[in-house]
């Protein structure tokens, strides 16, 4: 695990999966505790496998702030696309609700086309990372910065229709037919303790929300690091 400064704060992570946005506010020097439904043999902090709707009612009071990335499959493009036809539930209404009953900070993080309210977009490049990989954060009781939005550099590298093709991106998502080796995924998302496509896949890099916990800390001045 990479050493960091504690500032003495709690972040419960639900919807955990293998701990790239955890990761980002342990690296802004907060404790993390993470809850998945699915276990999470890598999850490099404390782990609770849970129902996280449930879990968050129970004990989300506790805890200084609040992060959830709840399923995006309900809104994801490859569902309104390749995967027509399969349901999947969307567990942001409900997740929004019992967050907001804890009366704790919260931040909500998922992909484009999703419900979540668009308080701050974020991109890779935004950070000098080789992926793209849109996000919307809705911020509950806490201001934040949005970054401005560099021009994309250039197409992402991979196969298509035979050939392959260079660019400054790689395509982060499926089983990675033709997307870059495991180690550039982990290299482009900053997710080195991860060892699986899968893991890597439905995580977010951790340089997003180290910028959303910077911005809370900036907001919360009880939360200066100590050593």
């Amino acid at each position: 695990m990479i050493p960091a400064l504690r500032n003495g704060l709690r972040v419960l992570d639900l919807c955990c999966g293998t701990g790239g946005a955890g990761m980002g506010y342990h690296l802004a020097g907060f404790e993390v505790v993470g809850v998945d439904v699915v276990p999470q043999a890598n999850y490099p902090f404390e782990f609770h496998q849970a129902d996280a709707i449930a879990f968050v009612r129970d004990y989300g009071a506790e805890f200084d702030l609040i992060h959830a990335s709840w399923p995006c499959q309900h809104h994801t493009a490859l569902t309104k696309g390749t995967n027509h036809g399969r349901t999947y539930p969307d567990l942001i209404p409900a997740g929004r609700s019992a967050m907001l009953a804890t009366g704790r900070p919260y931040v909500i993080e998922n992909v484009q086309g999703s419900t979540v309210r668009r308080d701050l977009t974020l991109c890779g490049e935004m950070f000098g990372l080789s992926v793209i990989r849109h996000r919307y954060f809705e911020i509950h009781d806490f201001p934040t910065l949005q970054m401005p939005h560099p021009k994309h550099r250039g197409r992402v590298s991979g196969m298509r229709h035979g050939s392959w093709y260079e660019g400054p991106y790689f395509a982060v998502y499926g089983q990675g037919g033709g997307k870059g080796t495991l180690a550039q995924w982990q290299q482009a998302m900053g997710i080195h303790w991860a060892h699986t496509r899968r893991e890597i896949a439905e995580a977010i890099p951790p340089a997003y929300t180290h910028h959303v916990a910077e911005q809370f800390l900036t907001s919360h001045t009880h939360g200066r690091a100590t050593a």
